[in-house]
């Protein structure tokens, strides 16, 4: 077999899972993540679908419902806290809004990870700064570590991927905005959310929610704005959480206590909502997974499902074609292409379904929201995460556990 050394840039979620699944195709895999350590913190994702597939073929199901949170459901509050409207977690046979495992990013990652040791290198506190290809490999240049070469490259770097920049192109000619930002963090306030995850919309596209962390006294909060796009600077927490703030000062319910556990917080994270969308997610020896090349935002739900089951049939596909990368890529976005475009379509009203901007629109997504249980509102949400299972996954012959 030929190409056996594959850099996989990003520790989140898409990169161990290659990591994992390469190791497991006879690949030798190393993982590049500009953090200093797997990054902890962040929302609950969902599994669902073929994304729990491949969780049960990693043989991890079992530790993934050990760490999966208890929430009743999805209710929206006004401002004073009174619930408006909720959907169970049990409706739609646990495949709604809240799906039946949920888990915090952070554990997730840290599972995936665990499960790539030891035999995977990591080189942490580092990140690509260049990629220069010939016919034989990739010349890695690093920020840190000295330059290495490498059979093939793997962007598996979120939404605003590196190796995406690199071997493709600018930002700008493959995410697309929808203009919505978001911050979540972990805060400590004492909240009486009663197993609830808890919304509030209030004029003008904000959103405030909070819902019960996995562990005791934890709550998981996210504060989101409608926005035209905004100037940065990403590295700049605190920058960050003065936007935040002067966008919600005004705001009800536990908002202000919330942005006064932000300013404690050891795990915050604010970014734009955007989807990535690219003709061909493989140039050469370069090949994109995840966020970094289908981005479909949080606003799906689908986004785990898409990273887990791009990085098996990528790594199955490459062990299938016995390391010919080209036919492989080539296969690995045949298969998935279908998969991705579904989970890319957002649900009904989009991100204005979700960050009304007036006082009526906002009354409207309550009454959708008390209807999405019945008729004619059942099946159309129903179909939009009934998604997530909506590919039949290979048999690869590396992927039985064992």
């Amino acid at each position: 077999m030929s190409n056996r050394t594959v850099l996989v840039s990003g520790a989140g979620i898409a990169g161990p899972a290659a990591a994992y699944w390469l190791r497991r195709a006879g690949y030798s895999p190393t993982v590049v993540e500009r953090a200093p350590a797997p990054r902890p913190g962040g929302q609950a994702v969902d599994l669902r679908g073929a994304g729990r597939t491949v969780i049960s073929r990693m043989g991890l199901m079992e530790r993934a419902r050990a760490l999966g949170l208890h929430q009743r459901g999805l209710a929206l509050v006004d401002r004073r806290g009174r619930i408006t409207a909720r959907v169970p977690g049990d409706a739609f046979g646990g495949e709604g809004i809240i799906s039946e495992i949920e888990i915090l990013r952070g554990d997730l990652c840290e599972l995936l990870y665990d499960a790539t040791l030891p035999d995977t290198e990591y080189l942490f506190d580092d990140t690509i700064t260049d990629l220069r290809e010939d016919d034989d490999g990739v010349l890695v240049t690093f920020e840190r570590a000295a330059p290495r070469r490498f059979d093939l490259v793997v962007g598996a770097d979120g939404l605003h991927s590196t190796v995406r920049a690199l071997a493709f192109g600018p930002e700008e000619k493959y995410v697309r905005p929808l203009g919505c930002y978001t911050a979540w963090f972990t805060s400590t306030e004492d909240l009486d959310l009663d197993g609830w995850y808890l919304m509030h919309n209030a004029p003008g596209g904000l959103v405030t929610s909070a819902r019960p962390g996995r562990l005791p006294g934890e709550v998981k909060a996210g504060l989101s704005f409608r926005s035209e796009p905004l100037s940065y600077d990403r590295r700049d927490v605190r920058g960050q959480q003065d936007v935040i703030a002067a966008r919600f000062a005004r705001v009800g319910w536990p908002a202000p206590r919330l942005l006064a556990g932000m300013r404690a917080c050891t795990d915050f994270a604010f970014d734009s909502v955007g989807q990535v969308h690219l003709d061909r997610w493989s140039r050469g020896r370069v090949v994109l997974l995840g966020d970094a090349g289908y981005c479909p935002t949080p606003l799906t739900g689908l986004g785990t499902s898409v990273a887990l089951v791009g990085a098996y049939v990528l790594a199955g596909e490459l062990a299938a074609a016995d390391g010919d990368h080209v036919a492989a890529f080539a296969r690995y976005e045949d298969l998935i292409r279908p998969y991705v475009t579904s989970a890319q379509e957002l649900p009904p009203g989009g991100v204005s379904g979700y960050a009304p901007m007036s006082r009526p629109a906002i009354w409207a997504r309550g009454l959708s929201m008390r209807w999405m249980t019945r008729w004619p509102m059942r099946p159309v949400i129903a179909r939009q995460f009934a998604k997530a299972a909506d590919i039949e996954l290979p048999e690869y012959a590396f992927a039985s556990v064992g």
